[in-house]
């Protein structure tokens, strides 16, 4: 988004911008809106400045998020393998957070904090980790390799999880780093 404030004017869609400046938006709040929504719909952006604003009122910016890799260990992966694999499981979460705005916004906010690579003992473990993370909704994304290379088919190689910092740890915590 920084990089695109100077030029917000032609980048937003003017029917959206001007819908939400009726609802008394300011203008560059609605153009940051409109840009990180992707000009879906006025409505879509209007949503994320409500919600984003009332986030801001419950005091929520000093939340960290956090975005963990837990690798399976139990796979015989060289290190470019288990960097591909890393590769697809951020694109994959990546994509799943693109799901709920909820997600989405935490996406961004995450933006400038970090990654951790974690170790996981083997697919059951992942699986484990993979549920509790949904049972605290937490998005998750789990790599299945095609097998083209040092794994079988199928292979449940990398889980994602992304959220707030706390809620991480409370399902990743404990492990070791890669």
């Amino acid at each position: 988004l920084q990089s695109q404030q100077g030029g917000c004017s032609q980048d937003v869609n003017p029917v959206f911008l001007q819908q939400l400046r009726e609802l008394d938006i300011p203008e560059e709040a609605a153009k940051q809106a409109l840009l990180h929504t992707r000009n879906v719909s006025a409505e879509e952006a209007a949503m994320y400045y409500f919600n984003k604003l009332e986030n801001e009122e419950e005091g929520d910016d000093d939340l960290i998020y956090k975005m963990v890799f837990v690798v399976n260990m139990d796979l015989a992966m060289g290190i470019g393998k288990v960097a591909a694999q890393v590769g697809h499981a951020a694109v994959g979460l990546y994509q799943a957070l693109q799901e709920k705005n909820s997600w989405r916004e935490m996406a961004w906010r995450w933006d400038h904090s970090g990654i951790v690579l974690q170790i996981g003992t083997n697919v059951a473990h992942l699986l484990e980790l993979q549920a509790l993370a949904m049972s605290l909704s937490l998005p998750t994304y789990l790599v299945q390799d095609a097998g083209l290379t040092q794994v079988e088919s199928g292979s449940r190689t990398v889980l994602a999880i992304m959220g707030e910092e706390e809620m991480v740890n409370n399902v990743t915590g404990s492990l070791k780093l890669l």
